[in-house]
């Protein structure tokens, strides 16, 4: 026998007598097993082992520790499957491959996970056996509850959905402002279901692709000139209108989503939606800033022009935050819904490259000012926070070339933050990429789910026909293939 357990056969179970429990008619005595000699002879799925009672007596609240205090046979009959009296074998129908982990807690006291085990499956066998989580080591808990959070999130929208599907089986007689109701949260947030649903996500990306453009000519030195003097010309008069109209139909579509939302605080509390107000608002407001521009220059000629050169300040910040209208391409980009969502999940990944990164900078910045302003007469650096521009700029492998040590020993400490700054960028990178492909496969099958379900919602519906389903059918396979080259694309993802 070995030191801790000896493991007397491994393979699959072969056919023994095992005698049921409730036919036995030899009764244990009243004394608790572990006070008995020799050793426990337990099977888990076939693999046997022995184990002596003294070490499972140290784990009283487990299972096999509660065997150890078993007295007669209905006792262990509510703790074990079986019962072999003739060979005093404890069977247990569980997976022999998750014991594993239950040995190493019984050797070690300490629970470690699998690499080829699944989470879940781990999850169930430790309530079965009774092992606490606080017995598993940090790394390890914190990737079991990451991944259990992670179901539990999926299965309650799994359920939700499954109510809202149920809910619209019933038939139940519409009025004509559900209807309307209906057809106008298809259109808006269902761009699969028709003809109106697709025109409307395919004018909001041409609506996003006009202003980036717009916002782009805007900022060309002629036109500058003609906003600083005061003037106006038909070019700028003609991107102004263009920026009219596509505010319109942002706005448009923003009242449109607000209208059709179940909840309406769910709705202003999302952060696409908060995204949006937060690009259409400067608009608006740039207006009331003009026309209080205007009336102030009317009343006062001549005076005010610190306020009035603050009010053109505001309005050039509003007019930037048009950009944000780039962020709207999420709806309708997978690639962008995984990228937000790898983000989300890799928050500690970032985090530690943003404290090796302050720590490696806070370390060769004073080295290279200390080097150059020691050895050269003339340099760069000229304090140590200016330094803190010269180490970011090197670590991140940009190198600007505006701050170059000249002496040797600034070199070295150069090299050094160089290839400290490529150990730094890669160590988190992998980590990042792994979440990066994790979050993208979920997308896409959570997508190709949802399109399914639709699929079969309509196939039981009696108005619809062939033709449509094979549109349908079309449309999934189109969309599963732009989805596999990430780019741009429709998905039918209700968002609140």
């Amino acid at each position: 026998m070995r030191n801790f357990a000896s493991k007397l056969w491994e393979g699959p179970l072969l056919p023994f007598p095992i005698t049921s429990l409730f036919t036995l008619s030899l009764s244990l005595a009243h004394s608790p097993l572990y006070l008995q000699p020799g050793s426990s002879l337990i099977n888990v799925g076939g693999n046997r082992y022995t184990f002596p009672w003294s070490t499972l007596a140290q784990f009283p609240l487990t299972r096999l520790g509660r065997l150890c205090g078993c007295r007669s046979l209905e006792d262990i009959a509510s703790v074990c499957d079986d019962y072999d009296e003739a060979r005093k074998e404890f069977f247990f129908d569980r997976s022999p491959s998750a014991f594993r982990v239950i040995l190493n807690f019984l050797a070690a006291g300490k629970l470690r996970l699998l690499r080829e085990m699944c989470i879940l499956s781990l999850h169930d066998e430790l309530n079965y056996w009774g092992v606490e989580m606080a017995y598993m080591e940090r790394c390890c808990k914190r990737k079991m509850y990451t991944r259990i959070e992670e179901v539990y999130e999926k299965e309650r929208r799994e359920e939700e959905r499954r109510k809202r599907n149920a809910m619209q089986r019933v038939p139940v007689e519409e009025t004509q402002y559900q209807k309307v109701m209906n057809w106008l949260r298809d259109m808006v947030e269902n761009p699969q279901s028709g003809l109106p649903g697709k025109i409307f996500a395919c004018l909001s990306v041409v609506m996003v692709a006009v202003t980036v453009v717009s916002l782009c000519i805007s900022t060309m030195p002629d036109l500058r000139e003609e906003e600083n003097r005061g003037e106006c010309s038909a070019k700028c008069q003609n991107m102004f209108i263009i920026e009219t109209v596509c505010v319109a139909w942002f706005s448009l579509e923003f009242i449109l989503r607000f209208i059709q939302a179940r909840s309406k605080l769910d709705f202003l509390r999302g952060p696409l939606n908060i995204i949006d107000a937060m690009a259409i608002l400067p608009y608006y407001v740039s207006l009331v800033v003009t026309e209080e521009d205007e009336a102030l220059e009317h009343d006062r000629p001549g005076g005010g022009k610190g306020y009035l050169d603050k009010l053109g300040l505001v309005l050039r910040i509003l007019r930037a935050l048009r950009i944000l209208y780039v962020m709207r391409l999420a709806r309708h980009s997978l690639g962008l819904q995984t990228l937000g969502l790898t983000v989300r999940r890799s928050t500690r990944e970032f985090g530690l490259l943003l404290l090796f990164l302050c720590v490696a900078v806070t370390l060769f910045s004073p080295l290279v000012h200390l080097a150059e302003s020691e050895l050269t007469g003339t340099h760069d650096f000229s304090s140590i926070p200016a330094s803190y521009w010269w180490a970011i700029i090197s670590m991140t492998t940009v190198g600007y070339g505006d701050m170059v040590p000249r002496s040797i020993p600034g070199q070295v400490v150069a090299l050094s933050s160089i290839l400290s700054g490529i150990l730094i960028m890669a160590f988190p990178a992998t980590s990042i990429f792994h979440m990066f492909s994790r979050s993208y496969q979920e997308l896409k099958m959570e997508h190709d789910r949802l399109f399914k379900e639709e699929c079969e919602f309509l196939c039981n519906t009696d108005d619809v026909s062939q033709q449509g389903l094979v549109g349908l059918s079309q449309q999934f396979h189109g969309n599963h293939s732009r989805q596999s080259g990430m780019g741009l694309l429709v998905d039918n993802t209700p968002n609140t």
